[in-house]
């Protein structure tokens, strides 16, 4: 990315915030919703955050001591969202526009539970519900983690499609999805089936990544997203980017970086290579 100007806009900062957790039955109701948090919310929109009951199942076994805000179990919904308010105005008019949106998710039934926090502790709790999932998988064993993003309208597609086209190749391994919905954006993780050694799982780690960084690049998304290319996914660029692509990156590196000391080795190989 090349950046050639910027313009600052000075916005008044929030002096309330809600936020909910939500229970959804499928990732087209999340987008389904989405769609309406934006149209309610506008700007005010300033978190939402898909999560699957897989993700929420290893955060509630590794750390017993969280909890869902639902009774029964975590996997009696199939999808999770953290949705986030932030208000100019008052604790009054937050919570009224945070309740009217989603009453009325809750009576079309696109929305099937709602949690909605009562104090800050309760957001904070909701929140660490989110943050702890990359730890509880690392508690779990070995994983493979795809950062990508894919077009929001094409999201639940891809995700329906991916997760088949892994399960017929790789029976058994566990879906770890989640990420920023908002802005299409998901961590597309897979860890491997329950019991599986570390080692069962790095050797089909190439394969996997392939799949999914194909079924990624025909749903006219991106296999790097807010982590960056890096070293891991540098050598894939010659698979999902043109020769006319590649030059120009090079190009633009060159102008910027003409004695190659700007994060060496990272994300573009030595022009020679390419």
């Amino acid at each position: 990315m090349l950046i050639s100007a910027a313009t600052l806009k000075q916005c008044p900062l929030p002096v309330a915030s809600c936020t909910a957790l939500l229970a959804l039955k499928s990732v087209p109701d999340a987008v389904a919703f989405l769609s309406r948090a934006r149209a309610g919310f506008g700007a005010s929109l300033t978190g939402f955050e898909l999560m699957s009951a897989a993700c929420m199942e290893l955060v509630t076994r590794h750390y017993p001591q969280q909890r869902l805000p639902f009774d029964g179990a975590v996997d009696q919904y199939s999808w999770y969202a953290l949705l986030e308010l932030s208000d100019s105005e008052s604790e009054e008019h937050a919570r009224e526009r945070f309740e009217a949106v989603l009453g009325a998710a809750l009576e079309e039934g696109l929305v099937q539970n709602a949690a909605i926090a009562e104090n800050l502790a309760q957001s904070h709790a909701m929140w660490h519900l989110r943050e702890s999932i990359s730890l509880a998988q690392a508690e779990e064993g070995k994983n493979i983690k795809h950062d990508v993003s894919i077009p929001i309208s094409r999201i639940a597609e891809f995700v329906a499609v991916t997760d088949k086209l892994l399960q017929e190749h790789f029976p058994g391994v566990r879906n770890i999805t989640f990420g920023h919905l908002g802005d299409g954006n998901l961590h597309y993780n897979v860890q491997g089936p329950i019991g599986e050694a570390e080692p069962a799982v790095l050797a089909r780690q190439d394969d996997i990544y392939q799949l999914v960084h194909d079924s990624v690049h025909a749903f006219d998304g991106s296999i790097s997203a807010e982590h960056g290319v890096g070293q891991l996914k540098r050598d894939e660029l010659t698979r999902y980017k043109s020769p006319i692509e590649l030059q120009l990156m090079q190009r633009i590196k060159r102008a910027l970086d003409p004695q190659g000391i700007m994060n060496p080795g990272k994300t573009l190989q030595d022009a020679a290579q390419i």
